[in-house]
């Protein structure tokens, strides 16, 4: 059974930053793809960013690009999210998520697990 946990998350003042971290349990195959989602009070969830296995290619969406770096750790089943000149607007609950290698399928697409997500609120 796969096992997402999610940490990292706090408050913070804008312009600060926070590193997201999601630890992955029984997950080899299955995490070909992670990624961090993001759901802030009555909107939508929402792609953050997505990486391979090997970090060879990434995506993010566009309100984080050049403020986020998603990277990975394999040999300890580790993703992170290092989130810089933070906002206001990007407090959210943030989720870690996996899929396994879908061949066409975009970095931001068809995730099958899911952690419980971490919390992070910017204050202005």
């Amino acid at each position: 059974q796969v096992q997402l946990v999610e940490s990292g998350g706090g408050l913070v003042q804008a312009g600060g930053s926070l590193r997201l971290s999601c630890a992955a349990s029984a997950c080899t195959y299955s995490c070909y793809v992670m990624g961090w989602f993001r759901q802030a009070p009555g909107k939508e969830r929402e792609f953050v960013a997505g990486i391979s296995w090997g970090g060879g290619r990434t995506d993010y969406a566009d309100f984080v690009k050049g403020r986020c770096t998603i990277s990975r750790d394999n040999a300890k089943n580790t993703v992170y999210l290092q989130m810089n000149s933070l906002k206001p607007e990007d407090t959210a609950v943030y989720y870690c998520a996996a899929r396994g290698l879908r061949p066409g399928v975009p970095l931001r697409d068809e995730y099958d697990y899911w952690g419980q997500g971490t919390q992070v609120t910017v204050s202005s």
